[in-house]
């Protein structure tokens, strides 16, 4: 932080300009876990693909013609999987061996994924070739087939979720394989974090190396959510 902090002062001292900063939010990076993904995966090819229909695909085409055919071949691009002609919505599973999207988000789920095992999912809620944060994923946000595939991924994950609890091999891999991971260096705890949290996760804040990508001086960013 301090030092991007340093190439913004500099920018302003080379443009005599002033500057001034603020800490809003930061993430830290997902860590996996090998047994929990092989889970959620079962129960992604136990369910299939979600139940679309002809409506569905008849209005993902429309959303299709005004995307670029380089949209689209990159969805499967991403995923390591051959271009496809006329797929308006996903009709597969991915393999997961599948190479990861070239893509970067935000979210902290990452943070959370340093401090117990954590699982996610992709599911098809639009039309093929949806470029994120755009028009077109807004106009499919409450269509049928979001929904069905709202629907479809909250199945796997209550599925995935029983797993967990039945099986205690499984939980025990899950641990392993996050203790594994974690093993490198000390966690840090945020000093935000509540007393609660600090007893519940003692044990484990002495394995898992994560370091909370917010300095520990920087204070809740309230004001944003109070409308100040």
């Amino acid at each position: 932080m301090a030092r991007v902090v340093h190439i913004a002062e500099g920018a302003a001292l080379m443009t005599e300009t002033t500057m001034r900063h603020k800490v809003i939010a930061g993430m830290s990076n997902l860590l996996g876990n090998a047994p929990l993904e092989q889970a959620m995966q079962d129960n992604l090819l136990r369910l299939g693909p979600p139940p679309f229909d002809a409506a569905d695909r008849a209005f993902a085409r429309q959303i299709q013609a005004t995307l670029k055919p380089e949209d689209v071949a990159a969805t499967f691009r991403r995923f390591g999987l051959p271009v496809r002609a006329d797929v308006p919505l996903c009709d597969i599973v991915a393999p997961l061996d599948a190479p990861p999207p070239a893509t970067m988000g935000s979210t902290d789920v990452g943070d959370v994924s340093w401090v117990v095992p954590t699982v996610q999912a992709r599911g098809a809620t639009c039309a093929v070739g949806t470029p994120g944060h755009s028009w077109q994923m807004t106009a499919q946000g409450k269509t049928p087939a979001a929904h069905k595939g709202m629907v479809h991924a909250a199945k796997v994950m209550a599925a995935t979720a029983i797993d967990v609890i039945g099986d205690a091999a499984l939980l025990a891999a899950a641990r392993a394989d996050h203790a594994g991971r974690a093993r490198a260096a000390p966690y840090h705890l945020d000093p935000w974090v509540s007393a609660l949290q600090r007893g519940n996760h003692a044990g484990r804040a002495r394995a898992a190396p994560y370091h909370c990508p917010i300095d520990a001086d920087v204070p809740p960013a309230l004001d944003m959510a109070l409308g100040r």
